[in-house]
């Protein structure tokens, strides 16, 4: 193997720039030529890449985002456009590439192995780590530590004016954000997509809710199935005019900001791994960390796997807010 690429699809995620920094520099260190795709799938089919170096990528493993930009793509959904792209790849002469991303990238790369013959190796890019086969994806650390920052500040303000406060954060198919979040921050309840969501019961709670606290935050995963927060807290509001209650969506907050130090060492750790399956000869496996080890999950087994949602965590949280 003599030259590999490098792209970033999906959602942005920190950690993605220290995850580039170390495919291109351990690819130099093993004498490859490195290129990066830019804007994901789209730039694969419009041969959008550049070449890369040491300095490229100087001064990067900090940077949140992506240097080498994201996009969705449309056109790489239907047969032509896979084929266009695979196409690019071989007038490039590119013989490996590694796709950091999260499940719609992997699953783009597993149709697309159907057809193209240069190995896919991935490192999973996501804030949401709803992938099967590492601990945690890169930017999840970064976006929880994000929430609960932002959390923090917002119970100052709730416990100045005795307020009652539901805040909404990511997580459309996995409440991961929202259940590490809600933990750090003594969440009174936490609603996430996993679990039913009983308004009868956070009703009974809040109404039996000790006077003295001056403050209360529910967490809301944007995907649970009472409805978004501002819905839930319109029914609570309702059932409870008494609280003075407000809605705070964190939204795309989450996904910016420097990575934390976990996020660069696992990115760059799952970046140097990358490189090196796919000198082993592995193709179509999602690379991650599982026990401090690396580990190769096949893409198929690593998508549309939701982490399971341990009970526990959801009984202390209920106990701890008491």
């Amino acid at each position: 193997m003599k030259k590999i690429a490098v792209f970033t699809s999906g959602g942005d995620s920190p950690g993605m720039n220290a995850c580039i920094r170390a495919v291109v520099r351990t690819g130099i260190y093993h004498d490859l030529e490195v290129v990066g795709i830019l804007q994901g799938y789209e730039g694969m089919i419009d041969g959008d890449f550049i070449p890369m170096d040491r300095k490229s990528v100087a001064n990067i493993i900090n940077r949140g985002g992506t240097i080498l930009k994201t996009a969705r793509s449309p056109r790489f959904l239907e047969p032509e456009g896979r084929k266009a792209a695979y196409q690019q790849l071989k007038k490039a002469g590119i013989e490996g590439v590694i796709a950091i991303g999260g499940d719609g990238t992997f699953t783009g790369a597993r149709v697309f192995s159907e057809i193209c013959e240069i190995p896919i190796v991935g490192c999973p890019g996501t804030i949401d780590n709803d992938l099967i086969g590492t601990d945690y994806t890169i930017g999840y650390d970064t976006a929880i530590n994000t929430v609960m920052e932002a959390v923090d500040k917002i119970r100052d303000t709730a416990e100045s004016h005795n307020r009652l406060f539901f805040v909404e954060v990511m997580g459309r198919d996995a409440g991961l954000i929202a259940l590490r979040s809600g933990i750090a921050v003594g969440a009174e309840d936490i609603f996430i997509p996993e679990t039913k969501t009983d308004l009868d019961r956070l009703i009974n709670r809040l109404a039996a809710c000790r006077k003295d606290k001056s403050s209360k935050i529910i967490i809301v995963a944007e995907g649970d199935e009472a409805g978004g927060a501002f819905e839930i807290a319109d029914k609570v509001k309702k059932a409870l005019p008494e609280y003075d209650t407000r809605v705070t969506i964190l939204g795309h907050i989450q996904r910016g900001g420097n990575p934390t130090c976990m996020d660069r060492v696992n990115s760059s750790r799952m970046g140097f791994a990358a490189v090196e399956a796919l000198m082993a000869g592995k193709r179509n496996v999602m690379i991650g960390i599982m026990n401090n080890k690396v580990t190769h999950t096949p893409f198929e087994n690593a998508t549309k796997h939701l982490q399971e949602i341990y009970p526990d965590y959801l009984r202390m949280m209920e106990i701890l807010s008491l």
